[in-house]
């Protein structure tokens, strides 16, 4: 299949290299053109230029750089989109990802949110959760493509629950590693030899999937960039808001989100979110 590919981030691209592994083209758009270097894909100068694919995926930061890339100047809906699926895989606010179901709509296109959950690694093994909110039919049309990038597909049908859904992830997501980063800042106090303290949370309460897909860059201090600080805080914000119209407390959310803060604070932000363990290092 040929297909379409927005945004090549630390996530993006590692996703649209999986999709060149599984035999598809692509035509690939960036806002920095050189991010696609190395691949072998055709670059297009703007996203209107990709309106011509059948499928066509959004991997972006932000539902601001979405909106953008969708409506904007050179704007993918400025083409002839009609008949044609938008899989957008950005991690949106919940607030705008309705009105884009409702823009790709009058633009007479198919407009799945496809928020995933994982990261770098499992995304060049096909092995990314996708969870995956919009029309039905259109969701049966682009399952064969889904399934090349993700392992557990989760069909949330009404717009909005699969954005809210990775949001609520996110905070187990979070709380999980600013727990592991003070645990082992606390034991290396302590006196305790930092592989021996990871093997025994890895043993111990500790056990989980961000501890095994952490555990290699806590080790050697390596927090190149995955998945930044930058954006689990700004979908612990996110998250803040939709506690905020569910009229609900958010606990720990809230607490794991000032967490993250403090990486902008300290100029790191946009490392690794597992360098959050600089956070109580430092403190």
């Amino acid at each position: 299949m040929h297909i379409g590919f927005i945004g090549l981030g630390h996530l993006g691209k590692a996703i649209a290299t999986r999709l060149l592994d599984c035999r598809h083209s692509l035509t690939v758009w960036n806002r920095t053109p050189s991010k696609a270097q190395g691949m072998q894909a055709e670059v297009a100068e703007s996203p209107a230029a990709l309106s011509d694919c059948a499928v066509i995926f959004i991997c972006l930061f932000d539902s601001t750089a979405v909106q953008a890339v969708l409506t904007g100047k050179n704007g993918l809906l400025s083409g002839d989109t009609s008949g044609k699926i938008v899989i957008d895989l950005s991690t949106n606010h919940f607030k705008n990802v309705s009105s884009f179901h409702e823009v790709c709509a009058r633009a007479g296109c198919t407009y799945l949110e496809a928020p995933v959950l994982g990261s770098v690694v499992p995304a060049s093994q096909g092995a990314l959760t996708v969870l995956i909110s919009g029309d039905e039919a259109g969701y049966e049309k682009a399952k064969p493509v889904l399934g090349d990038i993700g392992k557990n597909l989760f069909y949330l049908q009404k717009p909005g629950l699969a954005t809210r859904m990775k949001l609520i992830n996110n905070l187990a997501l979070g709380s999980f590693m600013a727990t592991l980063a003070e645990a082992l800042a606390l034991a290396e106090d302590c006196g305790i030899a930092r592989e021996e303290v990871l093997d025994i949370l890895a043993a111990g309460g500790g056990s989980s999937l961000v501890l095994t897909a952490k555990k290699n860059k806590l080790l050697a201090e390596d927090f190149s960039t995955h998945f930044s600080s930058a954006l689990i805080y700004k979908d612990l914000h996110c998250l803040q808001d939709l506690a905020y119209e569910q009229k609900k407390t958010l606990f720990t959310g809230s607490v794991v989100k000032e967490l993250f803060a403090r990486t902008f604070e300290l100029g790191f932000a946009h490392e690794d979110f597992s360098a959050i363990y600089k956070v109580f290092r430092r403190e």
